[in-house]
C-alpha cells in the first residue's frame, strides 16, 4: 500500500518585493545556508538592473523568466531494448524551476566582477531574448522537435 502523497510546501514571498518568484530565486542562489547573502545578491542585482535599463527590475525579471521557461522537453523512455527520447510537455512548476536553475548556472559562468553583476547581466540578456539560458531553452525545444516521431511513446 502506498503512503499518502506529500503536501505541497508553499513559500513565503520575499520581504522587499513581496513576490514568491523572487523568494524562489533567492533560495536557488542560497549556498551553505547563507540566505542573507543570497538575498543581498538578488537585491543588488535588481538595483543594478534598474540603473542600467531604467525599467522596474520586477518587469525585467518576470520577462526573463517567461523567456527562459521551456514548454516541451525530452525524457528517456525504455521500450523493448531501446531507449527513446520522448518529447513531453513540461508542468508549470518544473518550467519555473528549470528557468531559475538555468539562469543561476549560466550567470555563474559569466565573466563579470561580482555575482550580483553576473546575475543582473544574465537576467537582462534573458529579458531581451538573448543569453545562454534562452539558448538552453531553444536547444531543449529543438531536441523535442527532432524527436517528435517518438511522441506516441508517452506514458
Amino acid at each position: 500500500m502506498r503512503k499518502k502523497r506529500a503536501e505541497k510546501k508553499y513559500l513565503k514571498p520575499d520581504p522587499k518585493f513581496n513576490d514568491i518568484m523572487v523568494a524562489k530565486l533567492i533560495n536557488y542562489l542560497t549556498w551553505d545556508g547563507k540566505k542573507s547573502v543570497a538575498r543581498k545578491l538578488v537585491y543588488d542585482s535588481f538595483s543594478f538592473i534598474e540603473q542600467k535599463t531604467k525599467k522596474p527590475p520586477m518587469d525585467v525579471f518576470k520577462k526573463a523568466i517567461q523567456n527562459v521557461q521551456p514548454m516541451v522537453e525530452v525524457r528517456s523512455r525504455r521500450v523493448g531494448g531501446a531507449t527513446y527520447q520522448v518529447p513531453m510537455e513540461v508542468r508549470h512548476e518544473r518550467r519555473t524551476a528549470l528557468a531559475l536553475r538555468w539562469i543561476r548556472s549560466y550567470s555563474r559562468e559569466r565573466k563579470d566582477k561580482s555575482m550580483a553583476m553576473k546575475l543582473a547581466a544574465e537576467l537582462m540578456a534573458a529579458a531581451n531574448g538573448e543569453g545562454n539560458a534562452v539558448k538552453k531553452k531553444d536547444d531543449t525545444h529543438r531536441m523535442a522537435e527532432a524527436n517528435k516521431a517518438f511522441a506516441h511513446f508517452k506514458w
